[in-house]
């Protein structure tokens, strides 16, 4: 860890700090890259009753707005904690190259943050999970792909 790294984890720690006194929760996050910080974050969840409002996909929104693509390759995302099943995808999605954390979700949990019912869906079976997700095929159900794969300006991703 170098000096840098520990300073922007102190950084994203900060803004998770400040966020609770502005009403949201204790998340906090920023996008480097280069050297520069190019998009931050707070979680907004309760305060903007938006459940994707979490402090990582906020800053992998402001960073990609603030570059003009939506690949943040070359950047590092740095946070408050470990971040959950949401975030994480949205940093994959992204194409991130690494995250840095510094609280764990063992510290979310003790908060009232408890992701692990998340974590063991995805290794759940389909048929045995807590929330249905029913897949059911009509007619047109490939005409979007298609009008995609047919779109000669389509930006590949």
């Amino acid at each position: 860890m170098t000096p840098h790294e520990e300073a922007w984890l102190s950084q994203a720690v900060a803004l998770a700090t400040s966020n609770v006194a502005d009403g949201g929760g204790p998340f906090g996050a920023l996008v480097v890259r280069a050297g520069v910080v190019i998009g931050t974050g707070q979680n907004r969840v309760t305060r903007d009753n938006d459940p994707t409002a979490h402090a990582e996909v906020l800053a992998i929104r402001a960073a990609c707005q603030a570059i003009g693509s939506f690949s943040l390759a070359g950047c590092t995302l740095y946070t408050s904690c470990e971040p959950c099943p949401l975030c994480l995808a949205a940093c994959l999605w992204a194409r991130v190259d690494r995250v840095l954390f510094a609280a764990d979700r063992e510290d979310a949990a003790r908060a009232g943050f408890d992701d692990s019912v998340f974590w063991d869906q995805f290794g759940a079976s389909p048929g045995t999970r807590a929330m249905p997700v029913v897949g059911h095929r009509v007619p047109s159900a490939s005409d979007p792909m298609d009008a995609w794969l047919a779109r000669p300006t389509r930006i590949e991703y």
